[in-house]
Formats: C-alpha cells, structure tokens, sequence
C-alpha cells in the first residue's frame, strides 16, 4: 500500500464547514526536498553536526528550520511537477523563487551553476551567532525587514540563517532611522498593552487601541509580527514546558522559530472581537470547523500569509448553530458552559489575561516526548496519531482561579457550589505546549482528533474529584 492509499481515510474525516479546505498530501515533493537537504548535509559536516545536535538537544529536525535552499535551475520543471508554483517575491539577482501554496514544505530558489545554498531560519539571527561562537557580520540593518548571515562554507557549500520582519522577499534593504525608532515605539506598545482590565470589554477597547496606534506607526503586517511575539513571551510566562522548551531551544538560538500555529480560546461574546483583531493585522479565513451537536464547539482557523502566522481560534456552539458564521455574527449567551466557554469563564480570554491556550511547534514527535519526560515533562495521549499528522499536549499547567471570576459562574448557575469550591481550591488546567509532527507536507487539522483533546482537557473533568 503506498502512502497516499494509506492515509487517504483520515483525510476524508476532516470538513472544514461551509468552505472546503481539502489539503492535499504532498508525500512526492517533501522527499524530493529531504533528500537534496541529505545530500546538503552530506557535503556540509557543520550543517551535519547541527542536525544531530537539533534532534538530540532540542527534539527537532532540520527541515523544518529550513527556510529556503538554492537548487540549480534546470530544477524547475521537476519541482512545479510535484506541486511548486513560482513565487512572486524579489530575489537578489532575478532567481525564480518556489514555493509549495499547499503544503508546509521550505521555498526553493533556481539559481545557475549547482553551488548549494541552504537558509536556516532560527527566530533572531543574532541570537543564532551568538550561540555558535560565529562572528558575522549580518547582513541588514537591526530591525529591518530581511537579515542574512554566513554560518559556514565548506566543501563548495553554504550555510546561512536568516531573519524576516513580515516580509517574504530575498533581498535585504537599509532601514531608516524614523522607520527604527516607530519599530521600537510598536514592540513596546504591544509589549505594555494591558491584559488584566476591570472587564473584558474594556480589554477589548484597550487592544483596539494599541491595535491603532501600532498599525500607524509600522502598519498591518509588521504589527501581526510584533503582536504575536508578544503572545508567545506572555504564553511563555504561564507554562512550565513551554520555558523548559524554549530554554533548550535557545541554547542553539532558535528561538520559536519553528512554530505551527497558535490557539486562543474565545467567549461567545467576544470572539468576533478576536477576529476582527486578526483581520486588521492581516489575516484571511480559512477552514471554519463546527464539530456537531454532542462536541459542542467551532473553530475558526485563519492564516497570515506575509508573517508566517496561523491561528486556530475556538468557542462553544449550540447544536442550532450549524449554519451561522460564528466569525462575523456575535453569539448569544449559551444556558450552559462547554469546555472553551468554562475555560474563558474560569481564566479570561486568550487574547487578553489568560493569554494562548498553546502554542503548537514542529518536533520529532517521539524525540521530543521522551526528552521532555526527562526534564519532568509529561505528555498526554496523542490525539493526532496519522503518517502525516501527529499532535500531543504536555500535562496542562494548572492556574488559579481569581474568585471574582468563579464567584460570577456560581451566581449565573454556569457550575456548581461543588465545583466553585473545587475551582478555587485546585485551580483548573491553563495552557499546555503542543507536540505536532507533520509529514508530507500537510497543512491541515483533524477535526474529529481536536473534538477529543478538547473534551480531554475540559476544566470540569481535571478536577481531583470530578464533579
């Protein structure tokens, strides 16, 4: 049976709602790609021992901290056979770039001659340097939208890492003083943007506001970057893993650059807020899950294509709900709480106090369940467990619950005087790291695997004795 027949099942399962988003697997083209990364590697024993020190000290690989390599241009045909499609971005010196439109794989640059080139993309190219002892120079101002560097040459091979500031292009650019100083003011804006406000409307108003600002200080696609960097260092501050992670990840200077994508969960009141927040920073919708009447929620996933950034943002629906675009029309009260709803309830909303429910990277989905084991880091079961698709979270961290907010689920009748007891006493699960491993390419989710994690990590089941 070949890998297509095999995984074709799973991939039948995954509806995507009114819009179908049927992501193909592209098992051809992501071979095609490792194995000139191989022969890379082959030629390039630096790039070799990173590679293994990637899968032992971080539980990563290598391809997927690939931003791009040069492959000669007699290439082409061979590459838009298997599903590449030329790439309308600036290139150094006229290069043809390709990119794969469906499917999570490196971009190629058709250069003459066959020198190999291949780009690394740790999240600050500096941080990179320093942690390899390398002495640059960068190429690029701080800042600016494009940064390269030489890693290594050796035998007729070269090694970079680069850096993008919400730009998809290949060349960099001199970045004007004004243009730093407005880059500084905007990091800053989000980096002090208030979470915990006296109600979440007022959260609401306060992210608009510095939405505002920063987008006409540096405009749409910059301020996703700087959002979301945000989002995960604050992530990052409530989740044990995620720091035990990221710390090793650093110790080679990558940063999260090998993120997938990043889920918020939403009340039903304000989950237009969230993504009208995204639509303004650039984002396009794409699949919208509704999971049926017994699962009890939707999910509006949506893709910034400039930054690199997708977000799965989920809420609670009523089994009467089928049909209503949950991403433009504002809910109504539910009579009772699902998992997102008592989550949101209990903690806040993801885009403001609580801050993401996880942020999901690309591992070596065993790899990593084992190393993080020995760091004290348990998994949970997969729920995502296919060729093309493998998904875990850690054990959730546990957060307290601020009275005031489970006070307010008792007086609505939204949960028990035994669980409101229970809640303030234990806490309920936060956030989590999520392990995904892709193959293949795919770009996509499986609904009927997210409908059993989100039911698994339901705050009311994960108390010491379940009420």
């Amino acid at each position: 049976m070949n890998r297509a027949q095999k995984t074709a099942s799973p991939v039948a399962e995954l509806s995507s709602g009114p819009t179908q988003f049927d992501w193909p697997l592209a098992f051809p083209a992501e071979t095609y790609l490792r194995q000139r990364i191989d022969e890379f590697l082959a030629r390039n024993p630096f790039a070799r021992a990173l590679a293994d020190r990637m899968r032992i000290e971080t539980g990563t690989d290598f391809f997927e901290w690939t931003d791009h390599l040069t492959l000669p241009a007699s290439e082409q045909k061979a590459l838009m056979d298997l599903g590449f499609e030329a790439d309308d971005v600036e290139t150094p010196n006229g290069e043809v770039a390709l990119h794969h439109p469906r499917a999570t794989l490196p971009r190629v640059l058709l250069v003459k001659g066959n020198r190999p080139m291949l780009a690394l993309r740790p999240e600050f190219v500096a941080d990179f340097l320093s942690a390899h002892s390398l002495p640059g120079p960068i190429e690029g101002d701080a800042g600016s939208r494009f940064r390269r560097a030489l890693v290594n040459e050796q035998n007729g091979t070269r090694l970079e890492a680069v850096e993008r500031s919400a730009y998809r292009g290949y060349v960099t650019a001199k970045l004007p003083d004004a243009d730093l100083k407005k880059i500084v003011q905007a990091r800053e804006l989000w980096r002090t943007r208030r979470r915990h406000c006296a109600t979440d409307e007022e959260g609401v108003k306060e992210s608009s506001r510095v939405l505002d600002a920063s987008l006409k200080l540096v405009g749409r696609d910059l301020s996703c970057q700087y959002f979301f960097e945000d989002e995960r260092r604050y992530w990052e501050s409530r989740n044990r893993a995620a720091r035990v992670q990221k710390l090793r990840q650093d110790s080679l200077g990558l940063g999260w650059g090998n993120h997938d994508h990043h889920t918020f969960r939403c009340s039903r009141r304000h989950f237009v807020d969230l993504i009208e927040l995204l639509l303004q920073l650039g984002f396009s919708k794409r699949e919208r899950y509704y999971a049926g009447s017994e699962a009890g929620w939707g999910a509006q996933i949506s893709e910034q294509p400039v930054v690199g950034i997708t977000v799965f943002a989920d809420v609670d629906l009523l089994p009467e709900e089928t049909e209503v675009d949950f991403s433009k029309i504002r809910l109504g009260p539910a009579p009772r709480l699902g998992t997102v709803g008592l989550w949101c309830g209990l903690h806040g909303e993801s885009f403001l106090e609580a801050g993401m429910h996880h942020l999901e990277a690309r591992f070596d989905f065993d790899l990593l369940r084992a190393q993080l084991q020995k760091e004290g880091v348990t998994t949970m079961k997969p729920f995502s467990d296919f060729e093309f698709l493998r998904q875990a979270f850690t054990e959730g961290e546990r957060w307290a619950v601020p009275r005031e907010r489970a006070k307010r689920l008792l007086q609505e009748g939204l949960v028990t005087t035994e669980q409101f007891d229970k809640f303030l006493k234990e806490g309920a699960l936060g956030s989590h790291l999520e392990n995904l491993q892709r193959h293949g390419g795919f770009k996509g989710f499986n609904q009927k695997s997210v409908s059993v994690i989100i039911s698994a990590t339901d705050p009311r089941k994960n108390l010491a004795h379940a009420a």
